[in-house]
């Protein structure tokens, strides 16, 4: 008997998500010294985690032997202290992808169909197909988001739509005009999701006006994470805000005890690391520039990007990939996402930058 078909079909069609690669596993893998490879393949914070989140977590240590607060309490505290928004509208995720799974539980199935669009992250397919209902992936338009082609794509059966604002892994971006019109145009039975994972790297002229659309567009998500900027990858944690009904519905799917005790403290740290924040986005700011300034003398193209990471346009861009790691630098193929022709790369230090740019030309002038 094979026990793969006990497993629904729609669950067994599922292509598994690809992570970037560990730094460890192509050291073991090619031979290199861990200490010799830059990983710019996972848009994590190059300046690493907020210095109040570590000495929180430090300060944590010896409480590991408890299960953490299941309501995150002191976390949806603080996100109402900064952001002004009730802690009933907060539902905390182990990481934002956490969240976009707990949508697709609450109101998708069988039957039900939701929306995104083309070259848009990877995990809004992969939640829905999990719970059998149907994507419908739109056009894309110049790589972002086609707001009239999804508003088209609505059916019947569509219960939810996903926009990533800025998009990954384009790094496009939508204005809060162009994004609140939209909301005006949806059914008010379509949870709209609106992923803003990087929204912390957007200059302040174009900050996300999303919170103050709340109390007008009920069925509104919006999905914000700790694992980029504040530099929290490793502890997964992201948070939810949304309308008190959605919530609600959203918790009773939610695991209990979903985000551990250590990132809760790290995160309710790190919200108000302004700092940190304010040096995490000059650095990527810099970064781009280094490294855009770096592309434009080899004479390749590129997305312009509003996150913290770069699509380039390389050809071949699989074995552009393979020849980079066995420079010891570490990037993501985005094939997977219908642009076999083009690499993301992260925005690093001023040194992994040189670093990779190094190996780019290199490896370009092998291929040639």
């Amino acid at each position: 008997m094979n026990l793969c078909d006990l497993s629904p079909p729609y669950v067994r069609a599922i292509a598994p998500y690809q992570p970037g690669k560990p730094i460890a596993e192509v050291a073991r893998e090619l031979g290199l010294a861990e200490r010799d490879i830059v990983k710019l393949a996972s848009n994590e914070n190059p300046l690493g985690p907020s210095p109040r989140a570590l000495t929180a977590i430090e300060n944590a240590l010896t409480g590991i032997a408890l299960y953490p607060d299941g309501s995150g309490f002191e976390l949806k505290a603080a996100l109402t202290r900064k952001l002004a928004i009730p802690a009933e509208q907060i539902v905390l995720g182990n990481g934002s992808n956490d969240i976009l799974e707990q949508v697709a539980r609450a109101f998708l199935a069988p039957g039900a169909s939701a929306i995104f669009s083309r070259h848009a992250f990877a995990i809004y397919a992969l939640a829905t197909q999990a719970v059998g209902a149907e994507g419908i992936e739109t056009a894309a338009h110049d790589f972002g988001h086609d707001l009239d082609a999804m508003l088209d794509a609505i059916r019947a059966d569509t219960r939810v739509m996903f926009i990533a604002n800025p998009n990954n892994p384009t790094g496009t971006w939508l204005s809060n005009e162009a994004l609140r019109a939209f909301l005006q145009r949806v059914p008010e039975r379509v949870i709209v999701v609106l992923d803003e994972a990087y929204g912390e790297y957007l200059p302040p002229q174009q900050q996300s006006d999303a919170l103050a659309w709340l109390q007008r567009f009920p069925n509104l998500v919006v999905s914000r994470t700790f694992s980029k900027a504040y530099g929290l990858a490793g502890l997964r944690v992201g948070y939810a805000l949304t309308s008190p009904m959605v919530a609600d519905m959203m918790n009773r799917v939610r695991q209990p005890f979903n985000v551990n005790s250590l990132a809760l403290v790290a995160a309710t740290a790190a919200l108000d690391d302004t700092d940190f924040i304010a040096r995490s986005y000059a650095l990527n700011q810099l970064g781009m520039r280094q490294i855009i300034q770096g592309l434009l003398l080899l004479g390749l193209e590129y997305i312009p990007s509003f996150g913290n990471f770069l699509a380039i346009r390389i050809g071949n861009a699989a074995d552009m990939y393979r020849r980079l790691l066995e420079k010891g630098v570490i990037v993501r193929p985005i094939g997977n996402y219908a642009m076999p022709e083009y690499l993301r790369v992260s925005i690093g230090l001023a040194a992994e930058n040189t670093q990779f740019l190094q190996a780019l030309e290199s490896a370009l002038k092998e291929q040639a």
